[in-house]
């Protein structure tokens, strides 16, 4: 009778969670699951992702039935935790299909890991089956080296005090405008300790500096020091091209590259205009470029 009682129990209790007992756990050490058959990824990058620091998971369904692919997760030793989808959906590919699935890239791990081995792992469905499949990820060209290297180039500045641009005065076809780079030294700020200095700000495929000749403007003696003034560099910019499609192809036009040397050492990161600033850059160089 006790045993016939145990067993209604758990009948009950099963019909009232209506789950079944979870599966146990993966052996320790054991091989992770691959993806199906003829289902490949690689780690690539477009132009107008570099900005935003993002990546792509481009997956290829090289098989001979429907693939859907939910959540997926870019883990690699050079960023501090992972990055995943930037919009949560499922995707859907057909057989012989490809699909880049842009996910955001977290901060860097600096100095950074010593195996920098990406390894995607994404949840699946094809074929009336699912799973979750795990991958040793190559980049379809090199580029999270450099972005690991720029960020902690980055962070290293950030500690020292904040680079930013400040006011944007437009200008009438044929004169430059100007764009003021700010440098608010962090004083007393935890970490700021580096010693820093800006060397040189390069043009960009949209915007150049009055007077230029080889594309990197100097930025003189500009050296962030924690008990410093906060100070701005007026910079005299002009477009770099007016053909038809400048605005419209725009993908890093107002991404700068800011040279920099730390504690001794050459080095360089990305500065980008926020986008409302972005916004009126865009807009003088069409109307610079119509005058």
């Amino acid at each position: 009778m006790q045993f016939r009682a145990a067993a209604a129990l758990l009948v009950a209790l099963a019909a009232l969670t209506g789950c079944t007992a979870p599966a146990p756990p993966a052996p320790s050490g054991a091989t992770p699951p691959g993806p199906p058959d003829g289902v490949t990824v690689v780690v690539t990058q477009q132009r107008s992702d570099v900005a935003g620091r993002q990546a792509e998971l481009r997956i290829h369904n090289g098989s001979d039935a429907p693939l859907e692919v939910g959540e997926v997760r870019l883990d690699d030793p050079r960023f501090a935790a992972s990055a995943t989808r930037v919009v949560p959906r499922t995707s859907a590919l057909a057989a012989g299909a490809t699909a880049d699935i842009r996910v955001q890239l977290p901060d860097a791990a600096c100095p950074g890991g010593a195996d920098p081995i990406s390894t995607v792992t994404f949840d699946y469905e094809t074929g009336g089956r699912s799973g979750t499949a795990v991958v040793a990820a190559p980049e379809l060209f090199p580029f999270l080296d450099e972005v690991h290297r720029r960020d902690c180039v980055a962070q290293a500045v950030a500690a020292a005090g904040d680079v930013s641009f400040g006011v944007f005065t437009p200008s009438s076809p044929s004169t430059p405008a100007t764009l003021e780079l700010t440098i608010a030294p962090s004083a007393g700020k935890s970490g700021a300790g580096a010693a820093v200095t800006l060397v040189d700000i390069r043009e960009t495929n949209l915007l150049t500096f009055e007077g230029l000749a080889d594309g990197v403007l100097p930025l003189g003696d500009s050296g962030i020091r924690a008990d410093g003034a906060a100070r701005s560099i007026p910079l005299r910019i002009l477009p770099a091209r007016c053909d038809p499609h400048a605005v419209q192809e725009n993908k890093r036009g107002t991404v700068f590259a800011v040279d920099v040397v730390v504690d001794g050492e050459v080095g360089q990161f990305l500065l980008a205009a926020p986008p409302d600033l972005t916004a009126r850059l865009l807009t003088w160089v069409s109307d610079w470029c119509a005058g």
